[in-house]
């Protein structure tokens, strides 16, 4: 069996990403409905309104979901007593260092996993003590890794670096780019643009179509000086890439940013002024698909691909 389907107990080794304004409980309960892993992205919500969010999703699917949580929220200790009491049986930790809450999360009986960038810090998580890492690549959307490594390289280096279950991200939007990852030496993906855009979804639907539009070179990654977040290239990136270019000071910068850019955004549906965060893999979603339908054509597609190498094309 899977080493990630094993370790969540669930189908298919796919992992939705947990992603501020999209990430709610009727994109969570859908995948998980459909034998991936849905998660709840606490990013972007206050504590009140994710209990809100663990109770709809725990009515909607019997199956197992999880909560991501950026470490860095403020309010990450009312966020993890929510979890605990919710017996939510799967948290995924970034934007932090693992230390702080993976033991008392083990020690509550909920399994850990940790978003890494480089194998550096992948050999930190199996020290922390977590059940398994996933390693994102320069391609994601939203917030990056300082070092700008692409999957492709990261995956192959991760793997020699840790014997634990590992989910590859970044740039992964179809079933031929999961078995790419899995022959690489992941166990499993996590993947966040492609149900970002999906129906269920919590992103505004005008948010949702700028990212079926969106062609090569249409996100860049922006904001280097104070945390690497790649963007659509809109008025707001404009602006920050103008400061970046004419060597404004992170606090300046910051300055910039104000508050709820990413909601403005993402979740209202302000395509000039707010921060729209997405994937590369943007460029080849061209459509706004129910999650079975997108489950469904990951599975199909990652199939057909296997059976490819396994026949005459790639036989030299």
């Amino acid at each position: 069996m899977n080493t990630i389907c094993k370790l969540f107990n669930i189908k298919y080794p796919i992992i939705q990403g947990g992603m501020v304004w999209c990430s709610g409980w009727k994109l969570a309960s859908a995948v998980s409905n459909c034998g991936g892993l849905g998660l709840i992205g606490a990013g972007s919500m206050h504590p009140e309104t994710l209990e809100e969010h663990i109770v709809k999703c725990k009515a909607a699917t019997d199956k197992p979901f999880g909560v991501n949580v950026p470490l860095l929220y403020s309010e990450t200790e009312r966020v993890m007593d929510i979890i605990a009491k919710h017996e939510v049986p799967i948290v995924f930790t970034s934007a932090g260092s693992p230390k702080k809450w993976t033991g008392w999360l083990k020690n509550k009986g909920i399994t850990v996993v940790h978003v890494v960038s480089s194998s550096f810090f992948a050999g930190k998580c199996e020290a922390a003590g977590v059940d398994a890492i996933v390693a994102e690549g320069f391609e994601a959307g939203g917030h990056n890794g300082r070092e700008e490594t692409t999957t492709l390289s990261l995956i192959p280096s991760v793997r020699k670096a840790t014997t634990l279950p590992l989910l590859a991200a970044g740039g992964i939007g179809s079933g031929e780019a999961m078995l790419a990852t899995m022959v690489l030496g992941a166990d499993g993906v996590q993947i966040g643009s492609a149900f970002a855009v999906a129906e269920e979804s919590s992103a505004h639907p005008d948010f949702k179509k700028v990212i079926t539009e969106l062609g090569e070179g249409g996100t860049k990654l922006a904001l280097k000086k104070l945390a690497p977040t790649r963007l659509v290239k809109n008025a707001f990136f404009e602006q920050v890439d103008e400061a970046e270019k004419g060597g404004k000071s992170p606090e300046e910068i910051r300055g910039l940013l104000g508050r709820g850019r990413a909601k403005k955004g993402m979740f209202e549906g302000d395509l000039d002024a707010g921060e729209l965060e997405i994937g590369q893999v943007a460029a080849q979603l061209n459509e706004i698909l129910p999650v079975d339908k997108i489950m469904e054509t990951l599975i199909a597609d990652y199939e057909n691909a296997t059976q490819n190498i396994q026949g005459n094309k790639f036989t030299f």
